[in-house]
This record gives structure tokens, C-alpha cells and sequence, in this order.
């Protein structure tokens, strides 16, 4: 199967994620393949939980911070400013601590800890990461494509998540029974009944939003999860580590695509030694991709001759990565 082909036999598909180790491609790959969704008539939304982000230089776009761009009709792209963003959740946290105790001011010492919690660089992508969810839950796309973080950091994600999400049923169940008992002692004693609990809403709150994030990650239907790797030793073997973990985690994982592939009809021309060496070298390489993934592998993305930028090196890396159409 192709690309091309697994878009047009998985229409459920809406979530599109390309994984892999930095520097390989996944950038490049995410905006060509908006690209070629929105020249199919789908609108479509790009968008970067990188904080490291690129796609304003692939689009020759200043986009970051400014929110949901249009780059062309149905392409549309975002780079989330993870300093503003955590900025507004600071507020929103200080004004929930405000109206649940009753203080004018947030005191000092959860002010210190606030601060000292936003330089830490996990804060930076769980912003990032909330802000996604807003833009996913908010909807108006038919097809939202993720520019992921590096492996080990989108594992930590998925790893936090079912953490996160074990620890806040333990917390919402204690306070549950805590309620029921505040219910009851107000009931002996004539009391007017309970007030809302505003912390147990907070944690149920919490715990959607976890859930609505991890859930995208995993749901076997609407999600797709693409495999970038090079033909080159390590690569190769990261990659098969990577599957197995994120296999445990249940990601879908829809394919593998293998960029920077050197042409072998280049060997019927005179080129230098160190070119002929490196594609003999690829062959060995390719061999062993197809050996490990076998029909997973939906496509060998031949070395461009520059970067990818603009939108004339996207269309041609859209008709690498899909066909004519």
C-alpha cells in the first residue's frame, strides 16, 4: 500500500502524526502532506507541539504566535507561543486558587513555586500540549496533522498521561467520599446541603483534558501514526525500539517512510566515489528495512537536490511522498 492509497482507504482517519527521531524529515513530511489533503479539497491544519518549531521556515511564514494561519486555500498552519501560553494558564491557576479560598492574593510561596514550575522545560511542552487539545476539541478541520516532538518526548506524553490519569481517579475518589460524608454529617445536622465542590470539578476537568490528548494518541480509527526513518544503521535500530514502546502504549502505527533515499539509477552515471559508496551502502540499509517492517513500508522518499522551502519544494515533496495527482 501507498500513501496515497491508505488515505483513500481509511476515510476515518482524521489525526495525523509523524514520529521519529530530530532531523529526519517529520516537518517536512507533516506540511507536504497538508499540502496534498488541501489541494484535495480538505481543510486542513498543521500545526507544531515542537517547541523547537520549523514551519515557518518551510512555509516562508512568520506564524508563530499568531494562531491558526492560512497558508493557502484549505492549508492552514500554527506554531504555539509556549511562553504566552504559559503565562495564561499561571492566570488561570492564580484566579482558581482565588475564587476556591477565598484569598485577595495568591500567597508567596505558591507564587515562588509558579515561577519556578514555568522555567522547567516539561512546562514549556505540557503547554504546547494544551493548547493542542484546545484546537482539537474546538474542531472546524477535517484533517489535523501533528509535527511531533522528538521520540523520547512523545513516549514521556503518552507515560504521563496513564500516570496522571491513575493518580487523579485516586484523588477524585477520596474526595468523592469526603463529599458523600460532608452530605451526610449536613443531613444529621439540619445543615443547608453541600456546596458545589470546586476542587473535584478542577480534577475532573484535568483528567478530561488528559484523556481527550492521550485518547487522540490512541484511537485506532481516527488516528494515524507514521514512522520516519533514513537508511542508515541506527536509525534503523531506534526505530525498532521506538515501535515496540510505543506498541505497549497501543499508538496506532499506520506505516514507515523512508526519506533521503539516493537514487540507484545514479550509479549509471559517472559520479564521485563517496556518492557511489553511500547509495551500495543505502542498498544494504533498505534491505534490512524491508526484512524488519515488511509491507508497512508505504513509501521511499528520494533525497531532494535542497531544503524543503516554499511552497514549490512542498508540492514537489508532496508528489514524492503521494504520486501525481
Amino acid at each position: 500500500m501507498s500513501l496515497a492509497e491508505f488515505f483513500e482507504e481509511c476515510p476515518d482517519v482524521r489525526y495525523i502524526m509523524y514520529g521519529g527521531k530530530g532531523g529526519l524529515g517529520k516537518t517536512t513530511f507533516s506540511a507536504a502532506t497538508a499540502y496534498y489533503l488541501a489541494k484535495k479539497g480538505h481543510r486542513v491544519l498543521v500545526f507544531s507541539v515542537d517547541p523547537q518549531a520549523s514551519l515557518s521556515d518551510i512555509f516562508e511564514r512568520n506564524i508563530f504566535g499568531q494562531g491558526e494561519v492560512e497558508i493557502m486555500p484549505n492549508l492552514y498552519a500554527c506554531e504555539i507561543d509556549a511562553d504566552r501560553r504559559i503565562k495564561e494558564y499561571q492566570d488561570e491557576i492564580r484566579q482558581k486558587i482565588r475564587d476556591m479560598y477565598g484569598f485577595e492574593e495568591v500567597p508567596g510561596e505558591i507564587e515562588n513555586y509558579m515561577q519556578a514550575a514555568s522555567a522547567e522545560p516539561a512546562m514549556e511542552e505540557s503547554a504546547i500540549f494544551d493548547e493542542v487539545v484546545n484546537i482539537v476539541v474546538k474542531g472546524g478541520y477535517d484533517y489535523y496533522i501533528y509535527d511531533l516532538v522528538p521520540l523520547g518526548h512523545a513516549l514521556y506524553y503518552l507515560s504521563m498521561a496513564s500516570v496522571y490519569d491513575q493518580w487523579i481517579t485516586k484523588i477524585t475518589r477520596l474526595r468523592e467520599q469526603m463529599r458523600e460524608y460532608d452530605q451526610v454529617m449536613a443531613t444529621v445536622r439540619r445543615e443547608k446541603e453541600v456546596q458545589e465542590d470546586q476542587i473535584l470539578n478542577e480534577l475532573e476537568y484535568i483528567k478530561g483534558r488528559i484523556n481527550a490528548s492521550s485518547g487522540i494518541l490512541t484511537d485506532a480509527r481516527k488516528t494515524a501514526f507514521f514512522f520516519v526513518l533514513t537508511p542508515e544503521e541506527m536509525i534503523i535500530l531506534d526505530t525498532k525500539k521506538a515501535a515496540d514502546m510505543f506498541a505497549k502504549f497501543s499508538v496506532p502505527i499506520r506505516g514507515y517512510i523512508v526519506n533521503r533515499v539516493v537514487p540507484r539509477e545514479l550509479l549509471d552515471e559517472k559520479i564521485p566515489d563517496y556518492l557511489r559508496n553511500r547509495i551500495n551502502m543505502q542498498k544494504g540499509f533498505l534491505e534490512e528495512i524491508d526484512r524488519s517492517f515488511g509491507s508497512s513500508v508505504l513509501g521511499r522518499i528520494p533525497e531532494l537536490e535542497s531544503d524543503v522551502r516554499g511552497i514549490p519544494m512542498i508540492e514537489k515533496m508532496a508528489r514524492a511522498m503521494f504520486g501525481g495527482w
